[in-house]
């Protein structure tokens, strides 16, 4: 194919303890998929369906770097999550066939201009401004399946200059990972290189520049990343 000008490279995650990388077609992101959160947000926990919102893969921002304090906010938010790659997808999946897609795991944090987010839900508007900006997904390597077992429960938690702000557990998800996947794919055709950003607990704030953060999934791993 001549294409009128170079194409854009290729975004992945790196393998933790490989040389190989996990290229990421999709990066989808699951909306209060934690009661606490979903009460803190000012909405009911019930279990209705879940929602998705995307963000691009190229918002990915890898290797524990800094990560630059965006334009046109004043209130930017950090969501601690596990993120879930997929290594094949489908419609329509059941809950055993979406186990069987899970690829691996990593930390990643939901970087959100809250003060955008909120205007676009006061006008109803789609949320991309407020979640889809450049390095807005900081996230670590991947960690397969094989190395540290189905996460299905264990500790997430993050710090701010080594405050914790942010604590829970992954089984408290509303939605677990087998049925986020299941869900997801009667909305979407799932395909390898799928990522999912599974939600995040209660705790959920601000930051400023010279900020550190510091997460971390049970089973998982540890993200640093300092805001610039």
């Amino acid at each position: 194919m001549d294409y009128i000008f170079n194409p854009a490279p290729q975004s992945f995650i790196p393998i933790e303890g490989s040389d190989q990388a996990f290229p990421v077609r999709r990066i989808y992101c699951v909306g209060r998929n934690y009661a606490e959160h979903a009460r803190e947000m000012g909405h009911d926990p019930d279990r209705d369906p879940p929602f998705f919102f995307q963000k691009n893969p190229n918002n990915l921002l890898l290797d524990n770097s800094d990560f630059p304090y965006p334009a046109k906010t004043k209130d930017v938010h950090h969501e601690i999550e596990l993120v879930v790659g997929l290594k094949k997808g489908g419609t329509d999946l059941s809950l055993a066939e979406a186990k069987t897609c899970i690829f691996g795991y990593a930390v990643g944090i939901d970087m959100t201009r809250r003060d955008l987010q909120g205007e676009m839900k006061k006008l109803g508007r789609p949320w991309e401004i407020g979640k889809a900006f450049e390095h807005s997904a900081p996230c670590t390597n991947m960690v397969p399946v094989e190395t540290c077992g189905l996460i299905e429960t264990g500790d997430i938690w993050l710090d701010v200059n080594g405050e914790r702000k942010q604590s829970g557990k992954i089984e408290q998800m509303i939605w677990n990972i087998e049925e986020t996947i299941s869900y997801l794919s009667g909305l979407f055709e799932l395909a390898p290189g799928d990522i999912i950003m599974t939600g995040t607990p209660a705790g959920v704030g601000a930051v400023k520049q010279g900020d550190l953060m510091q997460g971390h999934v049970e089973g998982v791993g540890t993200i640093n990343c300092k805001v610039v």
